[in-house]
């Protein structure tokens, strides 16, 4: 689906404060993760110690905003026993960490009381919302830019929230 969505590195670019990402969805099925995904499944895991074999333009891209003093947090809210999918992210995100994301899990069942937007977001500067959205099948529906006060205000609330309840990645054990 084409887009007239702002690139995501321009987003990022003017972002001063923080960049939160909240993820909702126990399966993706992008055309990006598509070979990685499939690698995994066979038995692929990336070396922790062989960062040049695994780091990528996002990686620089994430280091390059944290370096400017940005704040980057990704919420994933899980279903659990998790989806084969999750335990793939899971497994790659030491990746994201490397980078300067601080990153945490929420299992589902833990944010019933939480009022979720309808759609993943990015955040930007509590002001700047990118949505993504998605098929029915998990491949990319197309991004949309939103500067809505209120929309913002509800994705600052409700990242704050799952944030709050989410448990940090190193601590958060496969279920």
């Amino acid at each position: 689906m084409p887009s007239s969505a702002t690139p995501f590195d321009a987003l990022i670019a003017t972002c001063v404060r923080s960049a939160v990402h909240l993820e909702m969805r126990d399966s993706y099925a992008v055309e990006s993760e598509k070979v990685p995904f499939a690698d995994w499944k066979n038995g692929f895991r990336h070396d922790p110690a062989d960062r040049a074999s695994w780091w990528r333009p996002w990686h620089d891209l994430i280091q390059e905003t944290v370096s400017r003093g940005v704040v980057v947090r990704r919420a994933r809210i899980v279903s659990e026993p998790v989806s084969t999918y999750i335990r793939f992210e899971h497994s790659g995100t030491f990746t994201n960490i490397a980078a300067g994301e601080q990153v945490r899990w929420l299992p589902r069942r833990r944010a019933s009381d939480i009022a979720l937007p309808g759609n993943d977001f990015w955040l930007f500067d509590e002001r700047l919302i990118r949505w993504n959205h998605f098929t029915g099948e998990g491949g990319s529906g197309g991004p949309e830019d939103s500067d809505d006060p209120v929309a913002a205000k509800l994705c600052a609330e409700a990242f704050e929230a799952v944030w709050e309840r989410a448990i940090p990645h190193e601590a958060y054990e496969i279920r």
